[in-house]
């Protein structure tokens, strides 16, 4: 008897999660809320991690294929353009920038179209000791157990953990898309420029496109301005070249404004068939470009754990030991990260007063694969093996 899945949320986690249950022999229904499945955001990168984790999905290839290699995490400067850390005059970059739209759409194509209902709401979830049901807005619909896929704000997480509402990073970001075909005086490496309480991203997503973060600590939520580019611009106007350039000649429509926020550590992401995956389980600051990757770790890992035991909740329980203090660690040292880079603390002080210079590129050469070697060593599950008969 075929095994069947609901999947709460059409984003990368979601899809992610269809392919992986789709390699173990599951079926599996996507529900979407939006009446039209599409990802929204500018631009990311793909660790090591999360390459290998796409990989264990088949889409490994691909991904590298449509992406392009950046050297951000290896080109570190400071506003007057001084360098931190020079990037290899060899080698091939550590991460993968590509289009956050291009990556979902990437999954997408992977998981069958039947699969996928849009313009669906999920209103409540209720279980026994052989199903789970979902009430949407055309009915109900019953699996052998539901993935909660459904973001930072997730309904599903609300009803298992009352209160876990996502709570204000005092951090706010401009992203914005540019074609950079104007730009031939520069060569888009990828960087990042920090100081002053803010930092600047540049990472390249195609041949004549980049995408860019600007960073720096906010009050409170919701803060908008008539006029974002000129908003931007007013914050790094006199950092280094071509920083004020980018900004000033990206169009007003391909700058999006967002607030960072995660969700409150929870005591766990499993709840007899109902797991959490994805940010409705851990969102956490982007400040270790690690989002998509745990999303799809998690994906991966949920799956290895369906094809080692029968047992739905047993599954669950062990999936929730392997991902939930890795998800939780990482999203702490992301917080951490986006203090010191937004906030007026030493390393912030120490970067506008060109002091981090001091520091010899031959230490920071040491100090960056021991701080990412945690998140980037992670391997895949094998999901080769034959699924367990699901009861």
């Amino acid at each position: 008897m075929t095994r069947s899945a609901i999947i709460v949320g059409g984003g990368i986690g979601g899809l992610a999660t269809a392919i992986a249950l789709q390699r173990i022999g599951w079926t599996a229904t996507v529900l979407e809320r939006v009446p039209a499945i599409a990802e929204v955001g500018a631009g990311l990168s793909l660790s090591p991690n999360a390459v290998r984790a796409l990989d264990a999905l088949g889409l490994g290839d691909r991904a590298r294929a449509i992406g392009m290699p950046t050297w951000a995490t290896h080109n570190l400067r400071t506003t007057d353009g001084g360098h931190l850390l020079h990037p290899p005059a060899a080698g091939t970059p550590p991460l993968i920038a590509i289009r956050r739209a291009r990556l979902h759409d990437l999954l997408l194509q992977a998981v069958p179209a039947s699969w996928l209902q849009t313009g669906i709401e999920v209103t409540d979830v209720h279980q026994d000791d052989h199903s789970v049901t979902v009430t949407h807005s055309a009915g109900e619909l019953t699996a052998d157990l539901v993935v909660a896929a459904d973001g930072i704000h997730s309904p599903i997480r609300q009803q298992l953990f009352p209160g876990t509402v996502p709570r204000f990073l005092h951090y706010t970001a401009w992203l914005g898309l540019l074609n950079t075909s104007a730009f031939k005086d520069v060569d888009f490496i990828g960087s990042m420029t920090s100081g002053r309480g803010r930092y600047f991203l540049i990472h390249p997503v195609a041949q004549d496109q980049i995408y860019w973060a600007l960073g720096t600590a906010a009050d409170a939520p919701a803060i908008r301005h008539d006029d974002e580019r000129l908003a931007a611009l007013r914050l790094v106007g006199d950092w280094h070249d071509p920083i004020p350039r980018l900004v000033d000649a990206t169009p007003a429509t391909d700058i999006r404004r967002v607030d960072i926020h995660e969700v409150p550590r929870l005591p766990t992401y499993a709840a007899g068939r109902v797991a959490l995956l994805g940010d409705a389980a851990h969102a956490m600051s982007p400040d270790r470009g690690q989002g998509a990757a745990q999303s799809i770790e998690d994906a991966v890992t949920l799956a290895a754990a369906l094809t080692r035991t029968p047992d739905i909740p047993e599954a669950f329980r062990h999936y929730d030991q392997e991902r939930r203090p890795r998800t939780q660690r990482i999203a702490r040292d992301a917080r951490r990260t986006g203090r010191q880079m937004t906030g007026s603390g030493i390393t912030a002080t120490l970067a506008t007063n060109g002091l981090l210079r001091m520091i010899p590129s031959s230490t920071w050469h040491r100090i960056l694969p021991r701080a990412m070697a945690p998140l980037w060593a992670w391997q895949p599950p094998d999901l080769g093996g034959h699924a367990a008969k699901a009861k």
